[in-house]
C-alpha cells in the first residue's frame, strides 16, 4: 500500500518515512501543498497523511483535493491544535481522523491500520469477484483462480481504483519499488497475463485499455460468447 506523508517539519517527516517504510508500507514525502498537489496528481495512494499547517497551503483544503479526486483514498490529518473545534472541523471537512501533535508512532501506527482496514482497502468484492490482497488470492464464484506476483498487484490496484483511468506510469510507480528501472512494457505483460490465466478461462472481461491514456477495471461486463448466437 503507497502512502503520501505531508510534513514541513524536516526531522519528523523523515521520522515518519522511515517508520512507515519499515513496515512495509510505500512511502512518498512532500513538505509543501505544491508538491503534495503534484504527487496526487501522478499517483494513487491508499493513505494521505499530512499536518495542518502547510507552508503554501493547509491541510484541510489538500483533504478536499484528495477526496474529489479519489473518495476511497483516507486522510489523516496530525496538528499540533489541541482544541475541540479543530478536530471536529477537520473531520467534517472530510478527514478520516485526526491526530494531535506530539503522538506516539506506535498508535499512530495502529490508527493508519485501523483506517486502511476501514476504508475496506483489503479484501474487494464485486459481484461473485473476491480480491484478498493479504492472502494474494482471487476467488470467482467460489473457485480459486491462480494468479500471483505483479498481475495479482496490477489487477489489484485496478480494482481499488475502479473509478478511474489509470496510466502505465501510476502503476509502475504504485506497485514497483524502482520504477525508474523498469520499462512500461512491464505492464503490458501483466495485462496478458490476468486476461489469459483470468479472464479467458472464465469469460469475463475485468481490465479495458484505453487508448493513449492506460488501463480501468470494467469488471462486471461478461464477453459475449459466440458459439452461443
Amino acid at each position: 500500500m503507497r502512502i503520501l506523508i505531508i510534513e514541513d517539519e524536516i526531522t519528523l517527516n523523515r521520522t515518519l518515512q522511515e517508520g512507515l517504510s519499515d513496515f512495509g508500507y510505500q512511502v512518498d514525502t512532500a513538505e509543501n501543498y505544491k508538491d503534495a498537489e503534484y504527487f496526487i496528481d501522478i499517483r494513487n495512494y491508499d493513505l494521505v497523511l499530512t499536518d495542518w499547517m502547510l507552508p503554501d497551503g493547509d491541510g484541510i483544503e489538500l483533504c478536499k483535493l484528495v477526496k474529489n479526486r479519489s473518495s476511497r483514498t483516507a486522510v489523516v490529518i496530525i496538528s499540533a491544535r489541541d482544541d475541540k473545534e479543530s478536530e471536529i472541523e477537520a473531520l467534517k471537512s472530510g478527514a478520516d481522523d485526526f491526530i494531535k501533535k506530539p503522538f506516539d508512532f506506535d498508535i499512530l501506527l495502529a490508527r493508519i491500520e485501523a483506517r486502511l482496514r476501514f476504508g475496506g482497502t483489503n479484501i474487494i468484492e464485486i459481484d461473485d469477484l473476491i480480491i484478498n490482497p493479504d492472502e494474494e488470492k482471487i476467488e470467482y464464484a467460489g473457485e480459486e483462480i491462480e494468479l500471483k506476483g505483479k498481475p495479482f498487484e496490477v489487477l489489484t490496484h485496478l480494482a481499488r481504483h475502479r473509478d478511474q483511468i489509470v496510466s502505465k506510469e501510476q502503476l509502475l510507480d504504485a506497485i514497483w519499488e524502482e520504477p525508474e528501472l523498469v520499462t512500461p512494457n512491464v505492464i503490458e505483460v501483466a495485462i496478458n497475463q490476468i486476461r489469459q490465466k483470468m479472464d479467458k478461462p472464465l469469460n469475463i472481461s475485468t481490465i479495458e485499455t484505453i487508448r493513449r491514456r492506460g488501463y480501468r477495471f470494467c469488471y462486471p461486463n461478461k464477453i459475449e460468447d459466440p458459439k452461443a448466437k
